[in-house]
């Protein structure tokens, strides 16, 4: 039977309607992005199935396209109603951020990144630029590596502070190893991109990694 068929109490869209979003399990959640099931299958019992192969939803956000796309019942459109939903989060958290008075909430900073880089396959390294009063100007993403490292060019970020007329930033890259202590190499750049922006007098507030939920901090660590 289809979930049209169902009781409109059991369909998760109108529990959803009525009672709102708390009130569905992950895979009723997970059926109203799907809308619709395969032949033989409901939309609820095809995302309960996909939950399962992929382990949970964190691991199904965090799958790649090939992946997602090679599971029964999923595809291409299904992919992207998923990254739409994840980019929207994360553009409202960068939208609070940008409405604040200044980046006076750590933990804020810490939710936006984790959001944004700790599904990454790759390394990717990232900029949030401030101005005067720590409001938030942009966040960038400014390189793309591999599975184990970035090459991040000091010059190009220094470029990137001076258009956006920032005064500081607070840099973040992933380690998908999932291991968030930081490297040699990673204290050589952050040291090299002290030197290179206090040039031009652009201060480095931050550097954090990010590793699943682990956010390390260069600051609090004593190590900026």
């Amino acid at each position: 039977m289809t979930i049209a068929r169902w009781p409109a109490s059991r369909q998760p869209r109108e529990r959803l309607l009525a009672h709102g979003p708390e009130a569905l399990a992950d895979a009723e959640v997970l059926a109203v992005l799907l809308r619709t099931g395969v032949p033989g299958t409901d939309a609820v019992t095809l995302a309960g199935a996909v939950l399962a192969h992929f382990g949970g939803l964190q691991p199904l956000l965090a799958a790649d396209q090939d992946a997602f796309c090679g599971r029964h019942g999923l595809g291409p459109a299904r992919w992207a109603t998923l990254q739409a939903a994840r980019e929207l989060v994360r553009r409202s958290t960068l939208e609070e951020l940008r409405q604040a008075d200044s980046l006076e909430s750590p933990a804020q900073v810490r939710q936006f990144l984790t959001l944004w880089l700790r599904d990454r396959p790759a390394e990717s390294f990232v900029g949030i630029f401030v101005d005067t009063r720590n409001r938030v100007i942009a966040a960038l993403e400014l390189f793309r590596g591999t599975l184990s490292q970035t090459a991040v060019y000091p010059r190009e970020v220094a470029r990137q502070a001076l258009r956006l007329n920032a005064a500081a930033v607070i840099f973040a890259h992933n380690h998908p190893s999932g291991v968030a202590e930081p490297s040699a190499a990673d204290r050589l750049l952050t040291a090299a991109l002290k030197t290179a922006l206090s040039q031009i007098d652009v201060t480095v507030l931050d550097h954090l990694i990010v590793a699943g939920n682990q956010c390390l901090s260069f600051a609090e660590r004593g190590l900026l």
